[in-house]
């Protein structure tokens, strides 16, 4: 069952999305004191919208030639972005046809018989941004990796602490082994890009 905007901050309560918007937030304070519009995160009404923390955002370079192999990652495959600032608020550019991963600014905590996924908000698909969908696992735990292609002939921003995907939650009936019960290769991200890992 897809569970609603109630079930959500119960939970929240318990430590599943720290930190937590109870309401959904279409303005931001810059560091200049002016308020802006956002790129709206927080609560909404069956789901959760999440954050891109400003502390990296990678991109893949273009090397002629490369194959890039995931049971073999090579992290020189990735550049840093820089974190750019105007009066819209701090963002980053991912280059026209490219593909890029952050971080979520939110971590997560996912109770033992419930899996979210994660889509990509329908602003950033207007402009040729999309977001792969993602699924946290049942009793997964860390800071999500997120991922983003720019599908679009032009070089697209990307706002830093603002929304870029949302989280639907749904529960089932409990499961024999859970991400943490199997020891899943991804639990307990960081707040970091974590890496493909075999």
């Amino acid at each position: 069952m897809l569970k609603n905007d109630k079930w959500i901050i119960e939970q929240a309560k318990k430590g599943m999305i720290t930190p937590f918007e109870e309401k959904l937030v279409r303005e931001v304070s810059l560091e200049s004191g002016l308020t802006v519009p956002a790129l709206s995160y927080g609560l909404s009404s069956y789901g959760y919208d999440l954050r891109l923390d400003k502390s990296e955002l990678l991109v893949f370079k273009h090397i002629p030639g490369t194959v890039v192999n995931p049971k073999n990652f090579n992290p020189q495959n990735l550049e840093p972005v820089p974190l750019q600032h105007d009066e819209y608020g701090d963002y980053f550019i991912i280059p026209a046809h490219s593909y890029g991963l952050g971080v979520a600014l939110e971590k997560l905590q996912m109770p033992p018989n419930v899996t979210a996924i994660c889509l990509g908000k329908s602003t950033y698909a207007r402009v040729g941004l999309i977001a792969n969908i993602t699924p946290a696992e049942a009793s997964w735990a860390g800071s999500l990796t997120l991922e983003f292609s720019n599908s679009s002939n032009a070089d697209c921003r990307i706002y830093a602490n603002e929304g870029v995907v949302q989280l639907l939650f749904f529960e089932g009936e409990p499961c024999q082994t859970t991400y943490e019960d199997r020891k899943g290769k991804y639990q307990n991200q960081p707040r970091k890009v974590t890496l493909p890992k075999v």
